[in-house]
């Protein structure tokens, strides 16, 4: 059982293999939102994410024996850290199942810690199946990333540092996978503070729990969609489900795209990299009365590889109508593209990329095609070069823009 007794034991434990993440006022979500925004940065953490703390605690409470036969592990990446860099502490054998879309910063970083990485399946789900039939034939000792009383009431020593600090909290804004964070979380919290709000945080792709509240019992998606790869789950854990249903007060679902714009807000006015889970959290605040509250969002993890956030930055800068890309029709004579040039340089446009189509008419004397793509500053900037170029007669289309190598 979860109990305060054990989450005390282990927020005791986990001071071993933690960093100190204090909370961070954020002064640009609390001036959005009209409430005091606290992120908690487990992003920050050795490993990348907060998954080290439920792994450790579990194999803390392992007996000799059951570290002796060797771990194994299903996770789409931060729990396999955790479990490896536990597992090496230990000097436990550690066996992790990671699905083949796992990013490579995560399987890289999970063999530096000398862990067997196997990589099954396309979501984690599949990689979980494999690793139970691995732990059956070989007598590992498996060890759940989310559906394990244990594990959660580690994950639950975040809960703990938080009312340390802010007593007076609010609401807790945690991202949802399987369901693990969550579980200890809100256990710990209402445990704590009876009348404080517990919100957790789905990707609209794969919002397994959210689908299990609804009929009062564990249900399984047919199928994942989503860019937050860590909580890309289709099946919720059995075994914490109860503990959700009785402490958590609601979840609520964000899609793809308000993570990658959340993505550039915590990289421009943090100066952090968090990865699309533990963006969840800061999605959300767009979606809840935060007016005079005190919120803290959990960061659940940092570990994103070096192209997925090249991607990420760039669709972010599109969506905000910072890169825009656009097509004018111009007659085939010398001196136009140095017109349309410095028609933009006017409106202070910057282009990084054109690209000149003489074939898209028979007639070039008639129109050539310029496609370019350019730098603005937002939405009502982009608008007025657009009206600038129609008011020259170039009759402008916008276009979906083409990886500039940003």
């Amino acid at each position: 059982m979860m109990t305060l007794d054990k989450f005390e034991e282990a927020s005791e434990a986990v001071i071993k293999v933690t960093n100190r993440t204090k909370l961070v006022y954020s002064d640009y979500f609390s001036d959005i939102t009209g409430g005091k925004v606290y992120l908690k940065p487990e992003n920050m953490q050795f490993t990348g994410a907060y998954k080290v703390r439920g792994a450790y605690y579990k194999i803390s409470t392992l007996s000799e024996e059951e570290r002796g036969r060797g771990l194994i592990t299903a996770s789409a990446g931060n729990h396999a850290q955790g479990v490896a860099y536990a597992a090496k502490i230990y000097g436990a054998k550690a066996v992790i199942v990671m699905p083949t879309t796992t990013p490579l910063i995560k399987v890289n970083r999970t063999k530096s810690y000398g862990a067997e990485v196997v990589l099954f399946g396309n979501v984690y789900d599949e990689a979980c199946a494999h690793a139970l039939k691995l732990a059956q034939e070989n007598g590992y000792t498996f060890i759940h990333p989310f559906d394990d009383e244990t594990v959660a009431t580690g994950q639950g020593s975040i809960a703990m540092e938080i009312f340390k600090e802010l007593p007076t909290v609010d609401i807790i804004l945690a991202p949802v996978g399987g369901g693990g964070l969550l579980a200890g979380i809100s256990t710990l919290a209402k445990l704590l503070n009876p009348k404080i709000r517990v919100i957790g945080v789905e990707p609209a792709g794969a919002n397994c729990m959210q689908e299990s509240l609804k009929v009062g019992h564990v249900v399984t998606l047919p199928g994942v969609d989503t860019i937050a790869d860590g909580t890309a789950v289709k099946t919720p854990g059995e075994h914490i489900f109860p503990y959700i249903q009785k402490n958590v007060d609601e979840i609520i679902t964000v899609e793809d795209q308000e993570l990658i714009v959340s993505f550039l807000d915590m990289v421009e006015n943090h100066k952090m990299v968090v990865e699309n889970s533990g963006l969840l959290s800061v999605a959300a605040l767009k979606h809840i009365d935060c007016q005079g509250k005190k919120i803290v969002s959990i960061l659940s993890g940092g570990n994103m590889d070096v192209i997925t956030m090249s991607s990420i930055v760039q669709h972010g800068l599109i969506a905000r109508g910072r890169i825009f890309t656009v097509s004018v029709l111009l007659p085939d004579k010398p001196g136009e593209l140095a017109n349309v040039s410095t028609l933009i340089a006017k409106e202070q446009g910057n282009i990084i990329k054109l690209e000149h189509n003489q074939f898209v008419s028979i007639n070039r004397n008639t129109a050539v095609e310029l496609v370019i793509t350019m730098e603005a500053f937002g939405h009502e900037h982009k608008e007025r070069i657009v009206k600038a170029l129609e008011k020259k007669g170039y009759k402008p289309k916008l276009a979906a823009p083409k990886n500039t190598h940003l």
